[in-house]
């Protein structure tokens, strides 16, 4: 008997010596080793989804704001003291667009800002003290801080072409707009859209 228990526990022994060569792992080790690798999996899960979710976000913004919202930046002093030089600005692409309302478009490469004054149909003359009439009525302009005719070539009275705009800046001695035949009226394709909202500088943030 003593002999069998002496070759029972030298095979017991054997097994276990043989355990440690295979390098076995435990339970505990085993269950700890599981939970580390769901919670990696669940880590990397949740680290994707964010990501995903702020590219989401990011192309719904970049669509916006290139669809329907555009983000511009105002260069020049045109629209002194309505807007002024490095503010940016929002714009709705999908406003209807009215007499007094301001409007970003392109011309020449290049994105300009200014006022509506005529829409198509509108005569629209202008006074040499810088009154200016639409439809034989003067504008009432609390936005304009000096009434100037400024650089006008355009033969007056002048009736807006069809689907085009009249426009001026609220800088009258120096913006170059409409009543220059350099510019002239704006083509509504040109248009980008009406401009809403000042969002920089903060302390100026404003509808219009």
């Amino acid at each position: 008997m003593e002999e069998e228990k002496k070759i029972v526990s030298g095979e017991n022994e054997g097994e276990a010596e043989k355990a440690k060569t295979l390098d076995i792992p435990t339970t505990a080790q085993f269950e700890a080793e599981l939970k580390r690798l769901r919670y990696r999996h669940n880590f990397i899960k949740s680290v994707w989804s964010t990501v995903s979710s702020l590219i989401i976000v990011v192309a719904i913004a970049i669509i916006i704001s290139t669809m329907i919202l555009p983000v511009l930046r105002v260069t020049g002093t045109s629209m002194n003291p309505t807007l002024k030089n490095d503010e940016v600005l929002l714009c709705n692409k999908l406003a209807d667009i009215k007499q007094g309302d301001i409007i970003a478009f392109y011309y020449n490469n290049k994105v300009l800002i200014k006022r509506v004054i005529g829409l198509p149909g509108d005569v629209i003359d202008i006074a040499e003290d810088g009154t200016v009439y639409v439809n034989g009525e003067a504008l009432d302009e609390p936005y304009v801080s000096e009434l100037a005719l400024g650089e006008c070539d355009i033969e007056l009275p002048y009736q807006v072409p069809e689907s085009r705009m009249f426009v001026l800046g609220d800088n009258r001695p120096v913006s170059i707009d409409s009543r220059s035949t350099s510019i002239g009226c704006i083509a509504e394709e040109n248009v980008i859209g009406k401009v809403v909202v000042r969002v920089l500088p903060i302390k100026s943030i404003g509808f219009f």
